[in-house]
């Protein structure tokens, strides 16, 4: 029994759901899928979840999802792939969509989306091609992947036992809730970006409230908890809390030392969010979260160790986004 995700394409129902039993399930509406067809999530299609299955053996998936499979004397299976995947496609996936909060996509309005297609010999080149570039990605993600396992490690090793004072957020730094921006306002370019709660800018913005080589902290949203540093100035939007240090600790605490402090204790911040459908952290809740300091070399020490191996971790994933770049420009010119 298998699952179709947005990341990792066919994946085992008893890999992705550890409590996952199959023994007396009535499978009698259940699909098959062979090896080389395809399936995909009409109700997902459109945030990726569609996928090639590529196993050795037939699988069964949900009878919810929509299966098909390449006519071989027309396209490669492997190009196919990379077409559906391409930005261009998934466009085309919410045009051709029905529904309102929702979209979905049947087979009928899926079947009318026209592509352009060259030789099947030009194909295959082409699909090889973009193999390479794939794999390389897939490299990279791993690279990625064993960093912040690493950094994992290294913050557990160290912070676990560290022993200083221990203090409350809130006496550390004043937690300051930003100032929600209107749609209209927001820039797709700009000099200054905006956070919002999300673990990327929402946008742009011609000024600034929140000066450089700041703490944040989500406080709502899918990303509620999510803590980040920002080097540089930024607009604080209404979903942003932001750690300014007070005047009295600045010499006691190493502002970098407490991201990553925060960092590692991450887990913990986000269990403190209430609410179910759109959760929040409440500000006085943060201001009574406990940090250990210890003495400011020892900070010192930390900082020093963590930011270089988050430095290392920052240009893997500079390098990982500039093969994508590359993938989605490459199909972007052959299919466009």
């Amino acid at each position: 029994m298998f699952s179709v995700t947005n990341a990792r394409g066919f994946v085992n129902q008893q890999e992705q759901f550890e409590d996952r039993e199959m023994k007396g399930d009535d499978i009698a509406a259940y699909k098959i899928v062979s090896p080389g067809e395809f399936a995909y999530n009409p109700a997902r299609i459109n945030v990726g979840s569609i996928a090639r299955y590529d196993g050795e053996t037939d699988c069964m998936i949900s009878s919810l999802y929509v299966c098909f499979k390449a006519k071989k004397e027309l396209v490669d299976s492997q190009l196919l792939l990379h077409i559906l995947k391409s930005p261009k496609m998934v466009y085309n996936y919410g045009i051709n969509g029905e529904g309102g909060v929702r979209i979905y996509l049947f087979y009928p309005n899926f079947a009318r989306i026209r592509v352009k297609l060259p030789s099947l010999e030009e194909q295959r080149k082409i699909a090889s091609f973009l193999n390479l570039i794939e794999e390389r990605i897939q490299i990279q993600n791993k690279v990625i992947e064993r960093y912040e396992s690493l950094i994992r490690a290294i913050y557990h090793e160290a912070l676990s036992t560290a022993t200083g004072t221990t203090i409350n957020l809130g006496d550390l730094v004043q937690i300051k809730k930003g100032t929600q921006l209107n749609s209209e306002n927001l820039l797709t370019r700009g000099r200054y970006y905006v956070m919002n709660g999300g673990i990327t800018p929402s946008g742009f913005y011609d000024s600034y409230n929140t000066p450089g080589e700041i703490i944040s902290i989500s406080e709502g949203g899918n990303s509620c908890g999510y803590v980040q540093y920002n080097a540089s100035p930024f607009w604080s939007g209404g979903h942003c809390y932001t750690l300014l240090p007070k005047s009295l600790y600045k010499n006691v605490v190493n502002h970098r030392y407490l991201y990553h402090h925060l960092k590692y204790h991450q887990n913990d911040i986000m269990a403190m969010r209430i609410g179910s459908g759109l959760p929040n952290i409440q500000k006085k809740d943060l201001e009574r979260f406990q940090i250990i300091l210890p003495e400011p070399q020892e900070q010192e020490r930390y900082t020093t160790l963590f930011d270089a191996v988050e430095s290392i971790l920052a240009l893997e994933k500079d390098l990982l986004n500039k093969y994508l770049e590359k993938k989605t420009y490459l199909i972007s010119k052959m299919f466009i």
